[in-house]
């Protein structure tokens, strides 16, 4: 018990020396070690990587889950170390929705045909939001939170520590100064003649004991510099590792962009097509309405067609006159097929196209004057056209 008493009054002395030491200088009262241009320049990309990375992740937070609620729930999740439910996304909500009013409204009428296609096209986008979000998650906010739950922790401890050195050091430094000062007034000889000779005895006493205080200010100041010295040095390598985490940042942000292109990308194809799909019900998207009124004019009462701008049933097909030319009879050419590897199952719409399995192969190649999104297939003795939004093309 008595231990610790003497440590907590020397750690009080301590923190009063500081506490002392900083008002001053704050004041302008007392000197202040300098830290070199380089040290402080160490400082600044730091406290800027900090502050970056921090409005970057939560921006990111942001596009990943645009609801508040639900960012606040996860947060809580996260600190109580417990699994995060699977939460529905806002595709697969609306395809429910759609699906649903489908079922109600008439799973065969054109109407309700159309909304159990676009249910299932927001299925597929819900499923590819997920597993976006998983995605980016992992490769990067996850890097991002563990660098300012970490390594930024272990920096302002340490730059903490180093603020402390640098206070002691500087409190030795102004005590060396003060016993200095006090010894050298109290070396000074007085006048024989004026002084009584009691007054040399006192200030012969006087100036040993300065003496001694001024040879315990210097050990201390040398033991305060070689501690200041160290930390700094222990600070200057963290300081210095930032390089790195710029060159994990990086790579993080590269899978950031990579798992973004791809989820964009699958959208762009299930969106593609639903379009084909959607082209297939003629009476889906042209028929007739009625006027809620009868017209205040004698003219005779004319329909008017409703029209929704979706893309041809035959937009990227070949022209007409060669859809239909039988592929059959058309032998590839002499030099141009290419390999190539299907990326996603693909089902034929007509006879002319080829229905593709993923990661199969087949051989491709182009006709003159065909629509650049389109290749003619071939696998075995089958052949047609095939999207090309679907194929990786190999040699």
């Amino acid at each position: 018990m008595d231990f610790n008493m003497k440590k907590l009054a020397s750690d009080a002395g301590i923190f009063f020396t500081r506490a002392v030491q900083f008002t001053e200088e704050k004041f302008g009262q007392a000197e202040k070690t300098e830290l070199d241009a380089h040290f402080e320049n160490l400082l600044a990309r730091a406290d800027s990587t900090k502050n970056w990375t921090e409005r970057i992740l939560r921006q990111t937070e942001v596009l990943l889950q645009p609801n508040p609620s639900a960012r606040v729930e996860e947060f809580l999740y996260e600190k109580l170390d417990r699994k995060v439910p699977s939460r529905v996304t806002n595709g697969e909500l609306l395809a429910q929705y759609m699906a649903e009013a489908a079922s109600e409204l008439g799973p065969t009428t054109p109407y309700g045909k159309t909304l159990i296609k676009v249910s299932e096209a927001e299925k597929r986008l819900g499923a590819a939001e997920r597993d976006f979000i998983h995605t980016a998650s992992l490769s990067f906010l996850t890097p991002l939170r563990n660098f300012l739950e970490g390594d930024w922790k272990t920096i302002s401890k340490e730059r903490r520590l180093l603020q402390n050195r640098r206070l002691d050091l500087d409190a030795c430094k102004a005590r060396l100064k003060k016993a200095k000062a006090a010894e050298a007034k109290a070396t000074t000889v007085p006048d024989f003649q004026e002084t009584r000779p009691r007054n040399y005895i006192l200030s012969a006493s006087a100036s040993a004991l300065w003496n001694d205080e001024v040879d315990k200010a210097e050990q201390e100041l040398r033991v305060a510099q070689t501690e200041f010295d160290r930390q700094a040095e222990v600070t200057r390598l963290l300081l210095e590792g930032i390089s790195s985490t710029h060159v994990n940042h990086l790579r993080c942000l590269h899978e950031f962009v990579k798992s973004q292109t791809t989820y964009y990308a699958q959208c762009y194809r299930h969106m593609l097509d639903l379009q084909k799909q959607l082209g297939r019900f003629p009476g889906t998207f042209v028929g007739t309405t009625e006027p809620a009124s009868p017209p205040l004019s004698s003219t005779s009462p004319t329909t008017t067609a409703a029209t929704m701008p979706v893309v041809p049933p035959g937009a990227g097909l070949a022209p007409p006159e060669e859809a239909a030319l039988c592929l059959e009879e058309v032998a590839p050419p002499a030099s141009g097929t290419r390999k190539a590897r299907v990326l996603y199952d693909y089902e034929a719409a007509d006879s002319s196209e080829l229905a593709l399995l993923a990661d199969e192969l087949i051989t491709v190649y182009s006709l003159p004057g065909m629509d650049p999104d389109w290749l003619i297939g071939e696998r075995g003795n089958k052949k047609g056209k095939v999207p090309v939004t679907y194929l990786e093309l190999l040699s």
